[in-house]
């Protein structure tokens, strides 16, 4: 049978339902409260450490980041891979083919770090944030050696052509209000590299170029010639962007003072610049020619036998020691290609010191046994050029280096820092207190670093022309 409510259930839960509604409504306030109240942004640095990513843009070039062979290379991608472990994130590299783009994808806030490795002019360091200056550079005008060298602006008589958004072009641009008839114009469609090979190929009168680009153009451009310098000691730095607060910046800033107090920045620019700042017009220009037209006979076993190392390495190496003259034999006694001694040739079971092929296996087989004996733990390339070291010098005088380099708080696993104690294997007050005494350490330094200057000048040659297209059946 049905029953109706009784009057007091029905107000009980009448009551109970305008308390629960009552206490929606505060909760509703509250909630609306809290989301009335500003939230902390996260820092730009907590940003990328919270997505676990750091995006860094920079340029294409062989400075700055190019796709080698293996790997991604270039001296501001081996800054930013070091960043990012530093930071201990994921690094994603932006490469741009023009400075505009890469600008404009800092200033809208989608990559966390410029590091393009162009000078900063003071109308971009208004701009944006700045990290620390790493390097300086000089802004010089380069034209075709043979043609009238321009010695100021006043004497230019054709346009001046440079990358377009670059710090050259901003240099210009300041340059308009005291020279209002300067005549240049910016290229979208061409970089600074390809710039200068069509001025060193006559197809340009000049361009402007920063001392580290043209440091190592000049290797496979010797003709490239200087006419004076627009501007000295511009900085290079990081740029970020002007609207984000400093965390990332300081982080930034921490970095570089951490790898400056290491050595590691000064080993990492010893490695793109170091072998280049000097430049030798005549030393250049022979080689070039040399592996034009001699290289081409020897190649072939240079490849065959360089296991351990890259074959023009070994081919560099081969120019410094004999100039690829499978006869060539100097007042200490040191004969053929590879410039072998008589103790080495015996021990390594080759007969003939002055046979093409088997001065070049037995130089490919002692490089392979002094890297072997180079300390495990030390890296490459040092390693590298520590073991070319040895070949010259001895693996003993070597290691009275690095002694002298530990003593003196220098790193002995450091082939910047050993390099600068190898001269002093010729001053008694060091060399008497090693264990083999007296060497030619001048020598052996400059040993090394002209091979890497063959070396860069071989790998852009290979890589970029067919200078051994013509080559012949192996020397007999």
């Amino acid at each position: 049978m049905y029953k109706p409510l009784s009057k007091r259930p029905r107000l009980s839960f009448i009551a109970a339902t305008l308390a629960c509604a009552r206490l929606m409504i505060m909760l509703l306030t509250v909630l609306l409260l809290v989301s009335c109240q500003p939230v902390s942004p996260r820092s730009a640095l907590q940003n990328v450490l919270d997505d676990g990513v750091l995006k860094i843009g920079t340029i294409f070039g062989r400075t700055t980041f190019y796709y080698g062979n293996e790997s991604p290379r270039g001296f501001e991608y081996e800054l930013a891979q070091g960043f990012a472990n530093y930071l201990g994130v994921e690094v994603q590299i932006y490469p741009f083919y023009s400075y505009q783009a890469l600008m404009k994808e800092l200033k809208q806030g989608r990559i966390d770090v410029a590091a393009a490795g162009d000078a900063v002019p003071d109308s971009v360091e208004q701009q944006y944030k700045l990290g620390p200056v790493y390097q300086q550079v000089s802004h010089k005008l380069v034209f075709l050696q043979g043609n009238q060298r321009p010695r100021n602006i006043d004497d230019l008589k054709e346009p001046l052509v440079v990358v377009k958004g670059s710090s050259n072009a901003h240099l210009l641009q300041q340059l308009n209000s005291s020279h209002p008839t300067l005549d240049w114009k910016t290229t979208d469609n061409k970089d600074t590299w390809e710039l200068l090979d069509d001025v060193a190929n006559g197809r340009l009168p000049y361009t402007l170029v920063d001392t580290n680009t043209l440091s190592l153009q000049r290797r496979q451009y010797p003709q490239l010639s200087i006419g004076f310098t627009l501007k000295r000691l511009v900085p290079i730095a990081w740029l970020m962007n002007q609207q984000q607060d400093d965390s990332l910046r300081a982080a930034v800033i921490e970095y570089f003072g951490s790898i400056q107090q290491t050595g590691i920045f000064k080993a990492l620019e010893d490695k793109y610049f170091g072998h280049v700042r000097d430049f030798n017009y005549v030393d250049t220009r022979a080689f070039i020619e040399s592996a034009k037209a001699v290289l081409p006979d020897y190649a072939h076993w240079f490849q065959q036998y360089a296991t351990d190392v890259d074959w023009r390495l070994l081919a560099a190496m081969s120019y410094q020691e004999s100039h690829w003259d499978p006869q060539a034999t100097s007042y200490t006694g040191v004969r053929g290609l590879m410039m072998l001694t008589q103790d080495t040739a015996r021990q390594l079971n080759i007969d003939s010191r002055t046979d093409a092929q088997s001065s070049i296996k037995g130089g490919a087989r002692y490089v392979s046994n002094l890297l072997s004996r180079i300390p495990a733990r030390i890296k490459s390339p040092d390693r590298l050029w520590m073991a070319l070291a040895a070949y010259n010098i001895g693996m003993g005088h070597l290691e009275d280096a690095r002694t002298l380099t530990q003593r003196q708080g220098g790193n002995p696993d450091l082939w910047v820092d050993v390099k600068r104690r190898l001269p002093q294997l010729e001053q008694k007050r060091y060399y008497k207190t090693t264990r083999y005494g007296f060497a030619r350490g001048h020598e052996a330094r400059q040993y090394v670093e002209n091979i890497r200057r063959y070396y860069d000048t071989l790998l852009y040659l290979d890589e970029n022309t067919d200078f051994l297209s013509a080559r012949s059946a192996p020397a007999t």
